[in-house]
């Protein structure tokens, strides 16, 4: 199996071959829930469902491997390798700094859902953080946006019922300039943007927790 290693492109081990004319060319729909442990958040157990021709490949080298069979821990760990390198693809932030993460997750695994390949693991924080009046946000993206990467409903990401009560999540849809996204529609699928340049944050949801 080839691997493309262009970014974000890398997770699917694949070769992208249809005729995308723009960024972004393959999309993951994100799903998340709040780990929390003693009244600290621990981590995020994140639930990425990939597109159904960036699923291809993966699913093709699955056959018709049942749930639990040593073909869908092989591809986990190929793909969470690549999602290691680039840091879960995620930012968060508290009180204007990054909360570091550990750098294994402490469990992951991939399966089918119909026709689409699905990646689920738990992005552990390397230190818990309190809850109690504290504010944190985070976001999953891309840098280069060659791979969307969003959450359909704001009720995608979730807390566990301890702290609905004290904690409330939004998710913010970014704004980008005119000049961004005229941008973003000019790059064909060989082109890369500058590094330095983060395109893909600036089309990156925020979510928001907030706790009294």
């Amino acid at each position: 199996m080839q691997t493309v290693k262009h970014s974000a492109c890398a997770i699917i081990c694949a070769v992208l071959s249809f005729n995308a004319v723009a960024h972004p060319h393959s999309f993951i729909t994100l799903k998340t829930a709040l780990v929390v442990e003693n009244r600290q958040l621990s981590g995020l157990k994140m639930r990425w469902t990939m597109d159904e021709i960036t699923s291809a490949d993966l699913l093709y080298d699955a056959g018709n491997a049942k749930p639990g069979d040593e073909i869908w821990k092989k591809l986990a760990a190929e793909v969470m390798a690549n999602v290691l390198g680039q840091h879960y693809f995620t930012e968060f932030w508290h009180n204007g700094q990054k909360v570091k993460f550990l750098n294994r997750p402490t469990t992951y695994g991939m399966e089918r859902d119909g026709h689409q390949a699905v990646l689920t693991f738990i992005l552990p924080l390397a230190q818990p953080q309190p809850l109690d009046g504290q504010t944190y946000t985070f976001s999953t993206f891309d840098p280069t946006y060659y791979v969307d990467m969003s959450y359909a409903e704001e009720s995608d990401v979730t807390l566990p019922g301890s702290v609905q009560q004290q904690c409330k999540i939004s998710v913010t849809s970014p704004q980008p300039s005119e000049e961004t996204l005229n941008f973003a529609i000019s790059l064909d699928k060989e082109d890369a943007p500058p590094e330095d340049m983060e395109l893909g944050k600036q089309f990156a949801q925020v979510v928001k927790v907030q706790c009294q």
